[in-house]
């Protein structure tokens, strides 16, 4: 009788020791992101999606907003005390460069990891240092032309007139729309920041050199870049809305027939269903008489990087793998629920990227916006991305007060160079 009960105290007691060791094999991962709506929910049906594949890996997402992303990071970084970083962190694709460079070492090479040639091309460039690769890209910035086809055509004109077409012939469109029916084309937030990064992308051209040195002052798309800007204000065609609210108002409530944004403005479009049937979408003007102007370029969107002191750096690097970077099924669900447009190339393939689209008419838009997304020219974002845009943005506002462009443009380069000695 002792005999049995050694024996099937030895069961139990492997039994448990088994159990434990089960438990501690479950490998949880961190994941630091912001947007309940979007980001946080992607990445939760990436979870589902992994759990399948790997179900002794659990996902936990922490909602954290982008800035304290950010300062949180680097904060850790410089103080060393890096253990309370997680494993996948979300960053905007603008900050790509200044961390990378300000940090190196800080984040985990997906090089060998990833297929980037499933991606577009400008979205994989963000996170690029030394020819290594840094990030999984995640949501699609691609620009693009939303507009009010109903009111197109009260002027006379149709979706392919203002399609594949240089910024001189929007104008001139513009100024027939504004006469016609006394709506502005277009509608932007005041001092166009937007365009001064959309403009120039689309010509393949930055802020900066080769080198990272600042390339302003007698940057022929640049200068065409602010001459374009300024007949479009001059012409009349544009509402300048004075913040945010009030420009998404300009949307909903018919005060402008389009506006040129980042595809992700497509949320604040649908809004008002009144209006469904009357819009579509195509891709955004070029420059004229410029080698190389396209009419794609990109505006915003953000990128997944694990942290390179990360214990389970090579887990959260397959995890990313096999859904943000390897799952169409992924990409549909996601699309349908949050309208996550991605930069993932096979996902166009998909039903829910070729569907149509009733508020717009009917329109494959997803699929369009795809398309846009391959064509999109890709540039060299450097550390001083928004201080160059802003002191461009200075410049432009002292050229529509008369000021002269060449010398304006100096005073930006010499602006640049100043804070990038300090």
């Amino acid at each position: 009788m002792k005999k049995f009960l050694s024996v099937l105290l030895t069961v139990v007691l492997l039994a448990s020791f088994a159990a434990v060791a089960g438990a501690e094999e479950k490998t949880t991962i961190t994941v630091w992101c912001w947007d309940p709506a979007f980001n946080i929910y992607a990445m939760n049906e990436a979870a589902k999606v992994y759990a399948q594949i790997n179900p002794d890996v659990e996902i936990e997402v922490i909602e954290v907003a982008s800035n304290d992303c950010e300062t949180r990071q680097t904060a850790a970084f410089i103080s060393g005390q890096m253990d309370d970083l997680p494993d996948i962190v979300l960053m905007q694709d603008n900050s790509g460069q200044k961390f990378l460079s300000t940090y190196p070492g800080m984040y985990y090479d997906l090089t060998d990891k990833i297929d980037y040639s499933n991606f577009a091309d400008f979205k994989v460039n963000y996170f690029v240092s030394e020819g290594r690769n840094y990030a999984v890209p995640f949501d699609n910035g691609c620009a693009a032309m939303f507009i009010r086809t109903d009111i197109l055509e009260e002027a006379g004109y149709t979706l392919a007139d203002v399609t594949d077409i240089t910024w001189s012939r929007f104008i001139e469109i513009g100024k027939d729309v504004k006469e016609k029916t006394g709506v502005p084309i277009l509608t932007c937030e005041m001092g166009f920041a937007d365009f001064l990064m959309m403009i120039p992308q689309s010509a393949g051209t930055w802020y900066f050199d080769e080198e990272g040195n600042p390339n302003i002052a007698g940057n022929e798309v640049l200068k065409a870049t602010l001459e374009t800007i300024k007949q479009m204000a001059d012409a009349g065609i544009v509402y300048e809305a004075v913040d945010w609210a009030e420009y998404i108002s300009t949307l909903n409530t018919g005060k402008a027939a389009s506006t040129i944004q980042g595809c992700w403005i497509l949320g604040s479009v649908v809004l008002a269903e009144d209006q469904a049937g009357k819009w579509g979408v195509t891709n955004i003007p070029r420059l004229d008489n410029i080698e190389g102007a396209t009419n794609y370029s990109n505006q915003g969107g953000s990128s997944w990087l694990v942290l390179a002191n990360s214990e389970n750096a090579e887990i959260a690097a397959d995890f990313l793998n096999q859904t943000f970077a390897g799952s169409t099924e992924f990409y549909q669900t996601i699309l349908k629920s949050s309208g996550a447009i991605a930069t993932y190339l096979p996902a166009a393939e998909g039903e829910a990227y070729a569907a149509p689209h009733d508020f717009f008419g009917g329109q494959a838009v997803f699929a369009d916006i795809m398309e846009f997304s391959a064509q999109i020219p890709k540039v060299e974002l450097r550390l001083y991305n928004y201080e160059a845009r802003d002191a461009l943005r200075d410049a432009l506002q002292a050229y529509r007060d008369g000021g002269d462009l060449d010398s304006l443009m100096q005073e930006a380069q010499d602006t640049v160079e100043f804070l990038m000695m300090e």
